[in-house]
């Protein structure tokens, strides 16, 4: 049984962000066996979001196995995010200024 869900260390900094722009934010860090850390809700849609410290080198930001076969085995939208630009491009919002994807 998971105790305490461990979340990246820049998680709340995105949850404000896409709270800031209008995002409804639901963490499912509890529910562990590879869910994804964050539900976001904008503009209708639904969107899974596992959040991975961007600061972090790219070895350590690699999915765990169950995330990976959480993410597999899903047939809905789901990304990795890292940073803030990332988490609004996946919700479909992007910064001024950025180009899109």
């Amino acid at each position: 049984m998971r105790r305490r869900p461990r979340v990246d260390a820049n998680q709340a900094e995105i949850v404000a962000a896409l709270r800031a722009a209008h995002c409804s934010v639901l963490s499912l860090a509890s529910l562990g066996d590879g869910a994804p850390d964050l539900l976001v809700g904008y503009a209708g849609a639904n969107v899974l979001l596992e959040v991975k410290d961007g600061s972090l080198a790219p070895s350590r930001r690699a999915l765990t196995a169950d995330e990976a076969e959480w993410q597999a085995g899903w047939r809905g939208y789901v990304r990795t995010v890292g940073s803030i630009d990332e988490a609004l491009a996946a919700v479909g919002i992007w910064p001024k200024g950025r180009a899109r994807p």
